[in-house]
């Protein structure tokens, strides 16, 4: 599902995605190991695209578009635990033509607890790594991302 999510001053378009946490995913103390915390993003981050852009990785890939990471962000407020049912909230927060960032939000959703926030963002490359203006090489998807922004900047 697809809807603004107000984050200080920004309304942002947010998808949320349903998951819930694994045994295997549990550490010695019985929480969610951190690590973890990055795939429950990349869950977020693939079905945000999915449903917002209506493209997915694969789909991206396919087309020459790589998205590595470039730099991440994980503040761990309360620890998850192995059954929570979990909602990962999802919006990009700023894009240029090089790159694109994502914020995330985990959420218990027995009682609502944020239990983890955090950010990623990634280059936009070909497939040998080298940097590509989505703008010029992809406008029509450029556009749409840029439209899920609520931006008042110029283009």
């Amino acid at each position: 599902m697809l809807y603004e999510w107000t984050l200080g001053d920004d309304n942002l378009k947010a998808h949320d995605t349903i998951l819930r946490a694994r045994y295997g995913e549990t550490d010695q103390m019985g929480i969610i190991y951190h690590p973890n915390y990055y795939i429950y993003f990349e869950m977020g981050r693939t079905e945000y695209l999915r449903e917002a852009a209506g493209i997915s990785y694969k789909e991206m890939e396919e087309l020459g578009i790589m998205l590595p990471l470039t730099e991440t962000h994980c503040k761990y407020r309360i620890p998850a635990k192995y059954d929570d049912e979990l909602l990962v909230r999802t919006s990009i927060k700023e894009m240029t033509v090089a790159r694109i960032a994502f914020l995330y939000k985990l959420i218990r959703t027995s009682d609502g607890e944020t239990l983890a926030e955090g950010e990623t963002v990634h280059a936009f490359t070909n497939r040998s790594g080298r940097p590509i203006n989505m703008k010029k090489r992809f406008s029509n998807l450029y556009n749409t991302l840029y439209e899920l922004i609520n931006h008042k900047e110029e283009r």
